[in-house]
């Protein structure tokens, strides 16, 4: 089994040299047959990593402990869920993951455009191959997963194995990894057709119709795997908090930033010809930041909880990057003539310069999250030492541009394309700012004073409002006419241009999402030494750690605390914080405790018992307010992310009226 797996993914690496190789060589000498051969060698690299992976993932499941990895990362004790979820949990068996990922979307790429896009589809296959090729070799040469244990001259076999690192043994960790992943691989289909477009000097914007929807659903799992991430890290690694500008955390957010400005950008260049070159720095940037991002997680050139032991992959990733981004940027130089823009700016009071001003805010945060994340790294190759760069710079840079981003999603949809006058801009503006004075009036008045709050509180209601009255004046005008009710009006709305009004959703999330990362201003914590039976407060309640109690099951022992919850002398509850010391690697972990709630999360963590006291635990006690909104916020914003993938009820109905019409015309008999 071994053999064949070992053999599968070698034959995959030479498919994916005869794929880029054929392909390339078909579309300079005009050959079918190569460019036809390079396609099914495409297929067949999906189906070798299909067997390999699924060998694999057969090995985890079954506990063959004659593999190597399956020893590293694997026990007989874990669920078959983190068994499964090992596949991903080490080097080796991640970066199979990723080959197959990239394997399988090179597949389904040319399977539905296999009778389309004929000039731009082989450089489309030299792209992935390419890349294909460099994760091939890795698997093959420098990472191999299907290294067997020696057994023999006194060297006995292993019965059981080491376990996935107890931070992974959590069921996020079986969605966010995959999701991520789908996302940083997913991203070179866009690249792939936009440097195809390039070599081939594709007259107007056919690759980005192409590629809308896979933009989008990149974007969509970067988000998820974002969020899921920041869901880990709350509710696992027990410091209380879902982001701390890791340099890990960091690489996952670079991609999405310069994604975020794509999507945006390129609505320019589809309705006005506009943002050419702009659109393939984007899409460009975008794929290598994802190649970036796994560079960091990989090479060990950074500090991180997130990040993969100290490895030789760095420089393999350097090579890799070095020469996309030459070739790429050489690329972009010759073509300019080609993306020059068809229509000009003609007014700073418009929707276009909202668009780009919205482009240069996203990437001077790129910017300053990937300077922050990389002068560590700088400050240690320049100076032989390491200057760390922590939270506080990134939100003292970050917080201001997140605002100005906040206020430009309220102001864009207010703004007549091409000019407008002052005079509708006050009219359009007058209920929004209104409201947005109004609250951050009556919030300071109830004495909430941190500036940053207030502005954020009232740019929420103000991008809130311009929100709610765009689909407002839509409905009422549908409901007036067809009389529906408001409700079916506003879907019926949502139905008649999606792509629209599932980005105004998307945009609402955004909003509920900063609603809860603005709570953080006002977090409170308290770590204690507490006595059983003993109370200690923190905001409005008092705790109680009532006993203690400790177990062990067959992955893990366990001990935990009874921490009594009362606010105002009522009873809400026991929270029940755990340690526990996993048997294979004797790891510790904490399993947190949290008291959800729409308005703040009580949130406990059992520290230790003490050190002095034997009847005396420690509690990390904190109190967040308004969370919940950020998951809340999540969930609007893959909703309307799914709206803006459903196809338009209007462009819906004239391609079917249109297959109608051709069906129709071929069932007449002939003259």
């Amino acid at each position: 089994m071994e053999t064949l797996a070992s053999f599968a993914v070698l034959l995959s690496f030479c498919l994916a040299i005869y794929a880029f190789l054929g392909s390339l060589i078909g579309a300079l000498a005009k050959k079918p047959f190569l460019l036809a051969s390079g396609r099914r060698a495409v297929y067949g690299v999906f189906v070798l990593l299909s067997v390999a992976s699924g060998i694999l993932v057969y090995a985890l499941m079954t506990s063959d402990f004659r593999f190597a990895y399956v020893a590293a990362r694997s026990n007989r004790a874990m669920p078959a869920v983190y068994k499964f979820a090992a596949w991903w949990g080490g080097q080796e068996g991640s970066l199979l993951l990723w080959s197959w990922l990239l394997s399988a979307y090179s597949a389904v790429v040319l399977w539905t455009n296999r009778r389309k896009h004929r000039e731009l589809l082989p450089w489309v296959v030299v792209v992935l191959s390419f890349t294909q090729i460099f994760f091939c070799t890795l698997n093959v040469f420098v990472e191999p997963p299907f290294q067997m244990l020696a057994v023999g001259q006194g060297v006995t076999a292993v019965t059981d194995g080491n376990g996935l690192n107890p931070l992974l043994q959590y069921w996020l960790m079986a969605i966010h990894p995959p999701a991520l992943y789908l996302g940083y691989v997913g991203f070179i289909v866009p690249f792939a057709f936009a440097f195809a477009s390039l070599v081939t000097k594709q007259p107007g914007e056919a690759w980005i119709a192409t590629t809308r929807r896979w933009s989008l659903i990149t974007w969509g799992f970067q988000s998820v795997g974002i969020m899921l991430g920041q869901g880990w890290a709350y509710a696992v690694l027990g410091w209380g908090g879902y982001w701390g500008w890791d340099p890990v955390e960091n690489a996952s957010l670079l991609p999405w930033i310069t994604a975020t400005a794509f999507l945006h950008s390129v609505m320019m260049q589809e309705k006005k010809g506009m943002m050419k070159v702009w659109n393939m720095v984007l899409v460009s940037g975008t794929y290598f930041l994802c190649i970036f991002g796994t560079f960091l997680t990989r090479s060990g050139v950074v500090s991180s909880v997130h990040a993969f032991a100290q490895s030789s992959l760095g420089s393999w990733f350097l090579g890799f990057l070095l020469i996309g981004m030459t070739v790429t940027t050489f690329l972009i130089f010759r073509r300019l003539d080609y993306l020059k823009s068809e229509a000009q700016l003609e007014s700073v009071l418009s929707r276009e310069s909202t668009f780009l001003f919205n482009n240069l805010i996203l990437l001077a945060s790129c910017f300053a999250v990937l300077w922050g994340t990389l002068f560590p790294v700088i400050t240690e190759a320049v100076m032989g030492e390491k200057i760390t760069v922590g939270a506080p710079f990134f939100n003292k840079v970050n917080i201001p541009i997140g605002l100005f981003l906040l206020l430009l999603t309220g102001v864009g949809p207010l703004i007549a394309w091409r000019r407008s006058s002052w005079e509708s801009l006050k009219r359009a503006f007058r209920w929004p700012a209104i409201l947005m004075l109004a609250t951050i009036a009556a919030l300071a008045a109830f004495g909430v004073l941190h500036f940053y709050a207030l502005v954020s509180f009232g740019l929420c209601v103000f991008v809130a409002t311009t929100i709610l009255m765009e689909f407002w004046k839509g409905a009422r005008a549908i409901a007036a006419k067809n009389n529906f009710n408001l409700v079916r009006a506003m879907v019926e709305l949502t139905h008649r241009n999606t792509r629209r009004y599932g980005g105004y959703l998307v945009h609402m999330g955004i909003v509920i999402m900063f609603i809860g990362y603005t709570g953080a201003a006002f977090n409170k914590d308290a770590t204690k030494e507490v006595r059983i039976g003993d109370r200690f407060q923190i905001g409005r309640y008092d705790l109680q750690v009532q006993q203690v109690l400790d177990g062990d099951t067959p992955n893990y022992s366990w001990q935990k605390a009874i921490v009594g919850v009362y606010s105002g002398g009522e009873f809400l509850g026991n929270l029940e914080p755990e340690r526990r010391v996993y048997a294979a690697s004797q790891q510790p972990t904490s399993e947190v405790k949290i008291r959800r709630r729409l308005h703040e999360d009580l949130y406990l963590n059992f520290a230790s018992m003490s050190q002095t006291d034997a009847n005396a635990a420690i509690i990390q006690a904190y109190v967040f307010p308004l969370v919940s909104w950020i998951w809340i916020g999540f969930y609007i914003l893959m909703f309307g992310t799914i709206v803006c993938l459903i196809p338009s009820k209007v462009k819906y109905s004239y391609a079917k009226t249109q297959v109608v019409g051709v069906y129709a015309k071929q069932a007449q008999p002939a003259k």
